[in-house]
């Protein structure tokens, strides 16, 4: 059923069955699949706003513009290409278009999708409640149709059963036969429903009825004539004749209690047939009031046995039908419930129970799913993937099912596909869902189908949709360390992925997740959240890649800093990356200061800016005093810095008041005495380093200095003030000295005091550098306070004193005694003297370095050295450095190499001087001296300097200075290489010169590089090129090489043996190639193969190979098959075909072989039947160069070629190669050309299609084209193939040549050239033997013409072959058997074929199959041989041209098709003659006719004629089928009359004829029931089964004669039923009754068989007066009806009347006849009659 309005709602815009209008909406997606945040991202990652998916329409987790709606596409059809096919669809499909095309829903499919709804597609969902509401309106209109069909029915069956029971009371009381009953008239009116037919728009009895309604009810009760009924004094004498006819009662039967209503209303449909109420009230109400009569007192004239029978049948009748309850429709594994096929059966509760706990009927499955998971993985965005579900039944029962599609948009489930039509599973049967999956991102998907059966649990299959996750090596903390504020630190992390699939990821900051679109984050490619930054953002990886990850980190403030980054990936899942560092302050601190603390005094002036203050003690000048700090980075940076020595602002400042920036002035203290060590470098994290801070006055005055410790790459930071911060580190330094004593006096008071000191003695050993501390006591004796100081007496020589009350005395060395003495007083008085002896070494120098290195020097250079000489003493020393005699006295030499600049002076103390020492090489040697330093009163005079120093001269020699140079070729530049070795440790320069000798005007010698600079000691490899003009051997050949510093020049000798060109010629073959140089071709051999197929190009290469680096040119040329190369240089013509079909495949193919085609043609335009062609007939061959030639060779004409190439190469001697190649095949085809790519080209087969067997000759004409150069003459022979297997060869034997030549007449004729064409053709070793070069060609020809006259004289000819056919033109013939087919023209021949008689058993088509064999012969001598050029074989020595032949015979058959009335079968009842008026007497002849289609489903027409013999005929009028009596137009004539006898007929192919087979009926063919077995007439048969019914059997065969005397036999059959008759009993005794007084019996006759029986009683009576007889019979005829199928008998009560006329003994005979010619019934009556009144019955007294 195809729902009109549903059908075209889908059409235009359904969403789930038509795609073509799809509307894409917005729907949410479930949470269960990943968060909403995910899939939004990840829609528009896959999904740009440019992308739509054209795939099934669902629904969308993001918003697209809604697409046209489109009209559905019509489908059309094709014309059938037969012209012979009854198909219309084609016809149907242009004029109604969808209507017919359209897919119908049958009730399966609508069930199926009424079941499965739940869908949250809207339009799905509309269209199945629209396609509910049809069905559902469909349903009520069948079951309208069902209650109207009913009810007339049932009308009916009322109307018929009304009109029996009115008619059966008056044929019981029928007396005499010739009265008739009266009509009754039908009551169909009042049993029917007006009203409910005119709803339906029927005809209904009111419309045809126009006599008015009655308004009372029809009488009820039995209605008897008048005559029959009885008078009121006849009533009162008389006893009823039910009294005294009654028979002993029977049991009673138990009556079914029926309501009015039902016993008219029930039919066997209403136990299933479920009508509406109010037409069956309506029923009803119609029934009572035009029922039957409710008096049953008709039944009393029924017999007791016949009563039993009939309230048994309607017992039955009544009676509800029980049908057990469908197991289907009870749980599995239950008593009444199909068992389960994977689980045992519930035991009974009285059985042994097993210690497993029992599985409830509940729990047991009714279908299992395979496979239990629906599992998707590796899936892409934009793909559909499908999955096919199976769902068997486990139970013994059928069962139904229903799947509840799932309810995600991403899987759909389709229609189920179900072993049956009617949804139904068959036990341990499948059906089939297909699961589909539309995945719009990577993530994960869930979901499940529900299958709800019968089972108490549904059946939930889970789907899912996993792919294998990416796994990355990436931390989750991405931990930047520390960096300064500022500054932008980039951290790089190894992200790699480990996992099994690629996936695309995308970082993005926490505070922007979900973006509203990816495009941004896929172009920029950077991540920031400050103060990081991520890049790339955007990337993908497969498995097993990696990337690094930069983080970029820009500190703002102090502390630490986190950022959270979402790594989403486009799988939908995510990733938190924190990111986080420690922004850094710059801080430093100064930990530690060697010494005591300083403070600045008060009142004293210090810089502004500096942070710490550190005070020296005063020095003395030229000394140095050290200070330790220690500083430590309080940061965890690496800090660059470097100090700079700043002068200090010293500016007063009041109290509370600060210093403004503006008067900060920063000059560069350029005289300062401080230094700092180091003064630059890298300060680490959170370490102190150490620095030294040093002081070395070098003037008396007071220092100020300001070290500042700067910072390097420091970004300057605004604060809230806006200023910037500074990264300096101040340090001030003070220092004063006093070149000076205080001064200091006390005016008006007199000095006096007394000095105490003693005599010390100072060790030598203190005097060096440390300070000596002596004691003394000056005691102040005076009233006021003394100024005294300290004067030195002598060679005292004092820096510095200082006094106290306990004075302490530092002495710097000075001479070995020294005196100390204390003035002080007042007026000059003089003061304390005290001696103090000192002893102290003398001056000491030091010298800068250890030993003076002069390292390596060139004789005759001079080298200069400094050195200082340090004075570490206090005292000034005078010195003198010379060189050591005792050296210059082992090196006997006189003067000293030395020059010393200055060589001598005086020292200050702690000074130094520096001293220039020169060393002039005078001669090469290894000098090892000394140079003695000797110092005035010095402790350690003298002191010695090493000297060293190495003096040499260049030295350079060849490694080998002959040089053999190999593999030089004449006009080639060869390469040698040579080593040039420097002997010394100096760099040496060289120069090559020019080629010296006697040959040195025929070569060039150049030298790479020609000059350059040789390393101390060092291996130099140059590259000798020499380039030879002669082939002479080079002995007399020498290149000078001149070194720097050498006298002599190096010389280089080269030898040398030039070759010159040498190429070799190499032929590659199967085996091995083989090679040759030119000039030497003995061994070589040009051989395209021993069976080359005919217009095939076969290549084989040619290699030349040139051995020497010389280049040359080379030229190939053929002698004789040469092709021309004027044709070959035509370029092919540009076809005319427009650009764009030339791109296409099929034309380029096209092309291309046009191309082979013509390149083939114009290598063949020569006419010599072969054509070889070199690719490359010239060319250059380069150095060492191996070039392959392809050369081709092809023909049109059998043969074995000979040919010489002719290969030139520069200017070696020319070398000529033998070409050989064997032709075969044959030029000679039924196609229009003949070019194939096949080794060998194969005729197609010749068909001659199916034809009858035995009949006409076919022939068809085959036009033969010759390709070839020659004039060709075929001889042709036809066989058949043999497949016997005891036969593999024949021997044939030929007298005179096989084939000769025949005029037209066929003739033979004779000539010379033909005897010795034939004779030479017969030679067996000419097509496997050939001569390997052309000198053996020319002695094979000289003795082929030595011997013709030997070959002339042998005319018998023996040839042995493989058994393959035998000769036979039975079938296939061919004319003329010989024929010429002239050069690049055609002939054509005959070919017939003559279809065989087939045997009488062979039903099917018989394969034909020959072939022909023509023979080639050329009867030109020069085409047959050309010496030394070419041979051509011929007759049997070449092969044939073969034609294979096929063709079928088939026997003439032609399909016979049955029509639905039985076919050939005809059934007929012998009461088919008796018609429906008895008075018109009974038909003498009834023919009954069916039709047979007649088809020929073979090719070819048939020939036919139809026979058959009586009761049977055929006519071929098709006349329609029915019975009537014989006509004119339907007799026949003769015993084996035909319908179509005379004339024949003829069917054509794929044709049919309709036939007309007709059966005679006649009494004559009744009469035959009676003849006994052995005189029944052949095809016919009596059959009589258990039962009594008996049949006639008529067989017959209908022939189709076909015109090839062959027939077909279609079987004819006829059963005729003739009735079958019984009496109840054989005989009838009445015993003695009273005379005059009738007495009545009753007897039954009864019809066994299915056919009516027309019947009458004939009496036969034996009396002995001529008195009215005293037996009858009533009825004495009637018709009796046919016995119904699987029914009682059918029967008629016959009332026997005897009255006896005397009181004597009467016996009689009554028989029952049939006029169909039925068995006659005899029945015997016996009666007496006495006047004895006791024999008078009851009721008559």
């Amino acid at each position: 059923m195809e729902p009109g309005p549903a059908r075209d709602r889908r059409s235009s815009k359904s969403g789930s069955y038509a795609f073509a209008g799809a509307t894409w909406t917005t729907t949410s997606r479930l949470p269960r699949i990943c968060s909403p945040s995910q899939s939004v991202w990840l829609s528009s990652l896959a999904y740009p706003e440019s992308f739509h998916p054209s795939f099934r329409s669902r629904p969308r987790r993001f918003s697209l513009p809604t697409l046209p709606q489109l009209p559905e596409p019509q489908l059309l059809r094709l014309r059938p290409t037969s012209l012979r096919t009854q198909d219309i669809s084609h016809l149907l499909t242009g004029v109604f278009r969808n209507l017919y095309t359209a897919e119908v829903f049958g009730d399966d499919v609508s069930t199926n999708l009424i079941k499965a709804r739940g869908s949250e597609d809207e339009v799905h969902e509309e269209f199945v409640d629209e396609l509910q509401q049809i069905r559902k309106l469909y349903k009520q209109r069948l079951d309208e149709f069902e209650m109207l069909e009913r009810h007339i029915i049932q009308a009916s069956a009322r109307t018929i059963a009304e009109r029996e029971r009115t008619m059966h009371p008056a044929k019981v009381q029928e007396l005499e036969p010739s009265i008739k009953m009266p009509p009754v008239k039908t009551i169909f009116r009042w049993c029917v429903d007006n009203k409910l037919l005119q709803k339906h728009h029927l005809i209904c009895p009111d419309d045809y009825y126009s006599d008015p309604v009655p308004f009372c009810s029809a009488p009820k009760g039995s209605c008897e004539p008048g005559y029959l009924k009885l008078t009121f004094s006849c009533e009162q004498h008389a006893t009823p004749k039910k009294e005294w006819t009654k028979k002993p009662a029977a049991p009673p039967c138990r009556k079914l209690p029926r309501r009015p209503e039902d016993e008219s209303d029930y039919t066997l449909d209403s136990l299933t047939w479920d009508s509406p109420l109010k037409a069956k009230d309506r029923t009803t109400e119609t029934a009572k009031k035009a029922g039957p009569p409710t008096n049953k007192s008709w039944m009393n004239h029924l017999p007791m046995p016949q009563r039993r029978l009939e309230r048994l049948l309607l017992a039955k009748m009544e009676n509800r039908t029980c049908f057990l309850r469908n197991p289907r429709f009870f749980p599995p594994n239950t008593p009444r419930g199909g068992k389960s096929l994977i689980f045992p059966p519930r035991k009974p509760e009285g059985e042994f129970q097993s210690e497993e706990p029992a599985r409830s009927s509940a729990d047991v499955p009714v279908f299992i799913a395979n496979p239990p998971v629906i599992f998707f993985t590796d899936y892409e965005i934009g793909k559909v993937y499908e999955m096919v579900i199976s769902l068997q039944n486990t139970t013994s029962t059928s069962r139904n099912l229903r799947v509840i599609p799932p309810a995600t948009p991403y899987f759909s489930l389709g229609l189920g596909m179900f072993p049956g039509d009617n949804g139904m599973v068959a036990p341990g049967m499948i059906c089939q869902y297909t699961v589909q999956f539309f995945p719009d991102c990577l993530g994960d998907f869930d979901d499940f189908i529900v299958v709800e059966t019968q089972s108490a649990h549904p059946l939930l299959i889970p789907l899912q949709a996993r792919r294998p996750p990416p796994v990355l090596t990436l931390s989750p903390v991405l931990d930047c360390g520390y960096c300064l504020v500022g500054e932008m630190k980039v951290t790089t992390f190894l992200c790699k992925n480990v996992g099994c699939s690629a996936a695309k990821f995308c970082v993005i900051p926490e505070k922007t997740w979900p973006p509203t679109s990816f495009r941004a984050i896929t172009i920029s490619g950077f991540a920031e959240h400050p103060p990081f930054g991520i890049m790339p953002s955007v990337f993908e990886l497969a498995p097993g890649k990696e990337i690094l990850m930069e983080v970029w980190f820009l500190p703002t403030s102090f502390g630490k800093a986190e950022q959270t980054f979402v790594m989403a990936c486009d799988n939908c899942q995510i990733k938190e990356l924190v990111t986080s560092g420690m922004g850094q302050l710059v801080a430093l601190e100064l930990v530690y200061i060697s010494g005591e603390k300083s403070q600045p005094e008060p009142g004293e002036l210090t810089d502004l800016t500096a942070q710490h203050f550190i005070r020296f003690e005063p020095e003395n000048l030229q000394s140095t005093a050290r200070r330790q700090l220690l500083i430590r980075n309080a940061t965890h940076v690496e800090l660059a810095f470097h100090w700079q020595v700043m002068v200090p602002n010293l500016q007063a400042l009041m109290p509370g008041e600060t210093y403004s920036p503006d008067r900060i002035k920063s000059c560069p203290d350029r005289d300062t005495a401080f230094a700092m060590t180091p003064e630059r470098g890298t300060l680490n994290p959170f370490a102190d380093h150490e620095f030294i801070l040093s002081f070395s006055p070098h003037q008396l005055k007071d220092f100020h200095s300001v070290f500042q410790m700067v910072i390097e790459d420091v970004p300057e930071l605004e604060t809230s003030q806006g200023s910037a911060v500074s990264e300096n580190f101040y340090i001030f330094c003070s220092v004063r000295i006093d070149n000076h004593p205080e001064r200091g006096s006390m005016k008006g008071v007199p000095s006096e005091g007394v000095f105490e000191a003693k005599h010390t003695m100072i060790p030598a050993a203190r005097v060096e550098i440390t300070y000596l501390l002596l004691g003394w006591k000056l005691d102040c004796k005076s009233l006021r306070p003394q100024s005294y100081h300290y004067f030195q007496f002598l060679y005292c020589i004092l820096l510095h004193i200082l006094c106290s009350s306990e004075g302490k005395l530092p002495i710097s060395p000075s001479k070995p005694e020294n005196f100390l003495a204390c003035g002080g007083g007042v007026g000059g008085q003089t003061g304390a003297q005290s001696p103090l002896p000192v002893m102290g070494p003398g001056p000491a120098l030091v010298i800068s370095v250890s030993a003076l290195q002069f390292g390596l020097l060139r004789l005759g250079h001079k080298a200069t050295k400094c050195v200082r000489i340090q004075n570490t003493s206090p005292l000034s020393a005078t010195w003198l450095l010379k060189e050591s005699a005792v050296c210059l006295e082992e090196r006997q030499e006189d003067v000293s190499p030395f020059d010393i600049e200055p060589s001598g002076g005086e020292v200050h103390p702690l000074g130094e001087c520096r001293v220039n020492i020169t060393l002039e090489a005078r001669q090469a040697q290894c000098l090892q001296t000394v140079l003695v330093l000797e110092v005035v009163n010095g402790p350690w005079s003298p002191s010695y300097l090493p000297v060293y120093a190495e003096v040499q001269e260049p030295y350079m020699y060849l490694q080998s200075s002959q040089v053999v140079v190999n593999n030089l070729y004449l006009g080639v530049p060869t390469k040698a290489d040579i080593t040039l070795i420097n002997g010394t440790l100096l760099p040496t320069r060289f120069h090559w010169g020019k080629l010296l000798g006697h040959q040195a005007s025929f070569c060039k010698a150049k030298v790479s590089p020609r000059r350059g600079k040789v390393g101390p000691g060092e291996e130099f490899q140059l590259t000798l090129e020499l380039t030879a003009h002669t082939q002479d051997e080079l002995t007399d050949l020498a290149l000078p090489c001149t070194v720097s510093g050498m006298k002599e020049p190096l010389v280089l000798g080269i030898s040398g043996k030039p070759q010159g060109l040498q190429v070799s010629i190499t032929i590659p073959a199967e085996g091995a190639a083989r090679s040759t140089e030119p000039g030497h071709t003995e061994e070589l051999r040009l051989d395209f193969g021993p069976a080359v197929p005919l217009r095939t190009c076969v290549n084989r290469q040619l290699v030349l190979t040139n051995r020497s680096p010389i280049q040359t040119f080379f030229t190939l040329k053929f002698k004789y098959f040469g092709s021309p190369l004027k044709r070959l240089s035509q370029k092919p013509s540009i076809p005319d075909v427009s650009p764009a079909l030339l791109k296409t495949d099929r034309i380029r193919q096209q092309l291309a072989k046009r191309e082979q085609l013509e390149f083939m043609e114009n290598m063949l335009s020569h006419g010599k039947g072969a054509s070889f062609f070199p690719h490359v007939s010239q060319g250059k061959l380069d150095a060492h160069q191996q070039l392959c030639v392809d050369i081709t060779g092809c023909a049109n004409m059998w043969g074995e070629y000979w040919d010489s190439l002719i290969c030139k190469v520069g200017d070696l001697p020319p070398s000529v190669i033998p070409v050989h190649m064997v032709v075969v095949g044959c030029p000679i085809s039924s196609l229009r050309t003949n070019y194939s790519a096949a080794q060998f080209q194969k005729e197609p087969v010749l068909r001659f299609s199916t034809q009858v067997s035995g009949g006409e000759t076919v022939t068809r004409v085959l036009r033969l084209n010759n390709s070839s150069p020659c004039d060709i003459r075929l001889d042709w022979e036809t066989y058949v193939p043999d497949e016997r297997e005891d036969q593999l060869l024949e021997l044939l034997v030929f007298y005179g040549p096989p084939f000769p030549l025949r005029d037209q007449d066929g003739r033979e004729v004779l000539c010379p050239e033909t005897q010795e064409s034939s004779s030479s053709s017969q030679s067996p070793s000419v097509s496997k033997e050939s001569s390997s070069s052309p000198e053996e060609a020319h002695s094979a020809e000289s003795s082929a013409s030595a011997s013709a006259s030997d070959r002339a004289k042998h005319i018998i000819s023996v040839v042995l072959q493989e058994h393959e056919g035998v000769p036979s033109d039975h079938l296939y013939r061919i004319s003329p058997k010989q024929v010429v087919v002239p050069a690049g023209g055609s002939r054509a021949i005959s070919i017939s074929f003559t279809p065989m008689v087939l045997g009488p058993h062979v039903l099917h088509k018989v394969e034909c199959a020959g072939y022909a064999l023509g023979f080639m012969s050329l009867d030109s001598k020069v085409e047959r041989e050309l010496p030394g050029r070419r041979r051509r074989l011929q007759d049997l020595a070449v092969g044939p041209l073969r034609l294979d032949l096929q063709g079928f015979v088939r026997p003439a058959q032609l399909s016979v098709e049955l029509d639905y009335g039985g076919g050939t079968h005809f059934r007929l009842q012998a009461s088919d003659l008796i018609p429906e008026q008895p008075c018109a007497g009974v038909l003498s002849e009834l023919v009954t006719t069916h039709h047979l289609k007649l088809t020929n489903t073979t090719d070819i027409p048939h020939y036919f004629w139809l026979l058959v013999s009586r009761p049977f005929s055929v006519s071929p009028d098709g006349a329609s089928r029915g019975h009537g009596a014989p006509g004119a137009g339907q007799e026949q004539e003769g015993e084996e009359g035909s319908a179509a006898a005379g004339r024949q007929l003829v069917l054509h192919p794929q044709e049919n004829m309709l036939v007309d087979v007709s059966f005679s009926l006649s009494l004559e063919l009744l009469s035959y029931q009676k003849l006994p077995a052995d005189q029944m007439l052949p095809g016919v048969d009596i059959r009589q089964s258990g039962s009594g019914e008996k049949e006639m059997v008529f067989t017959q065969n209908l022939l189709l004669e076909y015109a090839n005397q062959t027939t077909q036999v279609v079987p004819l059959r006829a059963t005729v039923v003739v009735p079958e008759l019984q009496l109840s009993t054989s005989w009838v005794d009445f015993g003695t009754c009273f005379v005059n007084q009738e007495r009545v019996r009753e007897i039954y006759l009864m019809n066994l068989s299915g056919c009516r029986s027309y019947w009458t009683v004939l009496m036969g009576q034996k009396e002995l007066d001529k008195e009215p007889a005293a037996f009858r019979v009533s009825p004495s005829s009637g018709l009796l009806e046919a016995r119904s199928v699987n029914g009682p008998p059918t029967s008629i009560i016959l009332q026997v009347l005897f009255t006896a006329r005397s009181n004597e003994l009467y016996e009689s005979t009554l028989v029952v006849e049939g006029m169909l010619g039925e068995k006659a019934c005899t029945l015997r009556l016996r009666g007496r009659g006495s006047y004895d009144e006791r024999f008078v019955p009851p009721y008559q007294l």
